[in-house]
């Protein structure tokens, strides 16, 4: 049976990874976590306590505690640096508001990229970030784009926060999502972009149902082509 490659891209809180794992699992497809990827990294440089200027360092920690998932009796997807379980801290603030730098570090990506091309040429896959339609998968056979408010966006943040015991301030949350967008949008490696061929959809006032439901008609369409 012919399988694709579905790109999933877009700023901070706009549904990727929430539809992403929803969709993977309807075609038994593959889903990974890009996102995760990159807390893990960026777990490991506050855990050391490093800098963007020490970035071969953190290529060592990335070698002697890689990056793996696993999956809990609940189907909660685990994220692992060597057999350390950090699922939830990389979730905290401090992760969140450092992801950023480290995400923008070359070598980084680069050795992530790798990670991610290789796990993709397996089979059909599902893959979320930001740079995943313009330069992980360039090829994917499907490419979508997810957009939301500012506003929206925080609030979806608050609730997560919220339901995981994490303290949280709405008005700060809008600050720092507009923030990362900037700083997403305005890196100088693989920046947050809509790849030329992908397809735009506003997740603004959409229930997660209705955008995986968008998604899984056009992944349909080209299916049926075979």
């Amino acid at each position: 049976m012919k399988q694709i490659q579905i790109a999933i891209d877009g700023p901070a809180s706009s549904g990727k990874s929430t539809v992403a794992k929803i969709i993977a699992k309807d075609l038994g497809y593959t889903y990974l976590d890009t996102g995760a990827m990159y807390r893990a990294a960026t777990y490991l440089a506050l855990q050391n306590n490093l800098t963007a200027e020490q970035v071969d360092d953190l290529l060592d920690l990335l070698d002697q505690y890689p990056i793996s998932f696993g999956r809990s009796e609940e189907g909660e997807q685990l994220v692992f640096v060597a057999d350390v379980d950090i699922t939830h801290p990389i979730r905290d603030n401090q992760v969140t508001n450092n992801v950023s730098w480290v995400a923008a570090l070359a070598p980084v990506r680069e050795k992530l990229v790798t990670l991610q091309q290789a796990i993709a040429a397996e089979g059909g896959i599902v893959m979320d970030g930001r740079d995943i339609g313009t330069v992980v998968l360039p090829h994917a056979e499907l490419k979508i784009f997810l957009v939301a408010s500012v506003e929206e966006r925080a609030e979806r943040r608050y609730k997560e926060n919220v339901e995981k015991g994490i303290t949280a301030d709405l008005e700060l949350l809008k600050k720092e999502i507009a923030e990362r967008d900037y700083k997403d949008s305005h890196r100088v490696v693989s920046p947050l972009k809509p790849a030329a061929d992908a397809i735009h959809f506003d997740t603004t006032g959409v229930g997660i149902a209705d955008v995986v439901a968008f998604i899984e008609e056009k992944a349909k369409k080209l299916l049926d082509k075979e």
